[in-house]
């Protein structure tokens, strides 16, 4: 696997003044883990954007000679840029938690035969491994999937066996859900000249009953 290395400089300026550092092309950013000093710094924007393209935020990258996960990475909503990253330092020697993205590949022949649609309902699950042995993705198979209610579960993806999953194995992580049938709804057109009436609709020649009846006038 080739070495993915990014350089660093330590950061002076902080709070609104880091927008500076952006416009200069470069990312603000931090280092922190078990047993170590969090440290601010920068790094170059266009050089990370190339890494972790790479690296995700499940493979190794060599901040000069600090073994990181990218573990935090902020994004401005409207260019895309990212505008902070967060490293978390490892010990290639100890197990560290991470969460491994989940990658559908292929076209399930439910979907082909319009019988059903598939549904992924985890986009990732987390896992315990050597910082090392970290998978970069998980990936599924969809063309097994060829009946409605068919499911792939954790406990049915393949991993391995130096990797821990920690998520619920009974989790469901695709499945094959029927077609969403569409509600006819039947509009009656007025017949034309008839007003609508609520309740009882009287007989031609007779007047509609009122709840409340008149009253008989007293005879003299």
């Amino acid at each position: 696997m080739t070495k993915l290395t990014i350089k660093y400089k330590k950061r002076e300026l902080f709070g609104r003044k880091v927008k500076r550092l952006r416009k200069e092309g470069l990312i603000p950013a931090n280092i922190f883990g078990k047993k170590i000093k969090s440290e601010a710094i920068t790094v170059e924007a266009k050089e990370f954007r190339e890494i972790f393209e790479k690296a995700g935020e499940t493979q190794i990258i060599d901040l000069q000679g600090k073994p990181v996960l990218v573990s935090n990475l902020q994004i401005d909503p409207v260019t895309s840029d990212y505008i902070h990253v967060d490293f978390r330092q490892v010990d290639l020697t100890e197990k560290i938690t991470a969460k491994v993205p989940i990658e559908v590949l292929g076209e399930s022949p439910a979907e082909k035969q319009n019988i059903g649609t598939v549904v992924q309902q985890l986009s990732e699950i987390e896992v315990s491994a050597l910082p090392t042995d970290l998978p970069e993705k998980i990936e599924i198979d969809a063309t097994i999937l060829t009946e409605v209610d068919q499911a792939i579960y954790v406990k049915d993806l393949k991993i391995d066996k130096k990797v821990t999953v920690k998520t619920d194995p009974e989790s469901i992580v695709v499945k094959v859900e029927p077609p969403i049938k569409e509600e006819v709804v039947e509009v009656v057109a007025p017949v034309e000249g008839e007003v609508p009436v609520e309740g009882v609709v009287p007989a031609e020649g007779e007047q509609p009953v009122s709840e409340e009846q008149p009253k008989p006038e007293a005879s003299n």
